[in-house]
């Protein structure tokens, strides 16, 4: 996708988001393009939605009413759903970001994927893993807060924001740079980054208290890191492969 002229439809679960990082989730997204379809569905003759509608005009984000007809059922589900399959044969974006931590979502992303849309979700750690690899790219909402001293009054579960990264993860990092290397080795940090996002569309950096993919790597003993000089560009290279084990 051509980031920077791409549409994207935000649709946000209200009943399934809390409403404390949403600015820093609509600057999230604009990293993926436009988002010119801004929409939050929910009961609002709920009191628990109340501290939404204080942040609906400061972010342009229409909101949707949608009744709880039958208990038991969830009709903000249906409805978000409903409208999202509408949006895409009118053509007029050319992906989606679905924000919700919910299951329910995952045929829908997979749905948008299978037309050719680009789907990112925005979630939070509690997510299940079936709606998280149905997106392209997986967002979680913790790695969204600031980094800021007032951070720990605004977690309201025990989880950390930062993880520490485990050989599970450093193993895939290592496949994945074994997998686009060159017979030295050598892989292009770039298409590192694009397969790991392929692999595991809830991988990030972020995750693990780095801001980009380089420095993360260059923190793991067990990877080279190599700039090199780029005659298209100014900016530097980067390159990185496995550290040979020694007999």
């Amino acid at each position: 996708m051509n980031q920077g002229n791409s549409n994207i439809a935000v649709l946000i679960d209200g009943d399934n988001i809390p409403s404390a990082q949403v600015k820093e989730m609509m600057e999230e997204i604009t990293k993926y393009g436009n988002p010119t379809i801004k929409r939050i569905y929910g009961d609002w003759t709920r009191p628990g939605l109340t501290k939404w509608k204080n942040l609906l005009l400061e972010n342009a984000i229409t909101p949707i009413q949608q009744y709880g007809y039958t208990k038991g059922k969830n009709a903000t589900d249906s409805a978000m759903i409903i409208d999202a399959m509408d949006i895409l044969y009118s053509s007029k974006v050319n992906g989606f970001c679905l924000v919700s931590s919910d299951s329910d979502f995952t045929r829908l992303a997979t749905r948008l994927r299978e037309a050719g849309m680009q789907v990112i979700g925005i979630g939070e750690k509690k997510t299940p893993n079936p709606f998280i690899v149905a997106c392209d790219k997986f967002i979680y909402i913790e790695i969204l807060k600031k980094q800021s001293e007032d951070k720990i009054e605004n977690i309201a579960s025990n989880q950390p924001i930062i993880d520490k990264i485990t050989k599970k993860e450093i193993n895939l990092i290592a496949s994945t740079i074994q997998d686009v290397s060159d017979d030295e080795g050598w892989a292009f940090l770039g298409d590192v980054g694009s397969l790991l996002q392929k692999k595991r569309p809830n991988f990030d950096s972020r995750n693990y208290g780095f801001d980009k993919l380089t420095p993360l790597i260059k923190s793991i003993n067990t990877f080279e890191v190599e700039q090199r000089e780029n005659h298209k560009s100014r900016h530097k290279l980067i390159f990185v492969r496995n550290k040979k084990k020694h007999s």
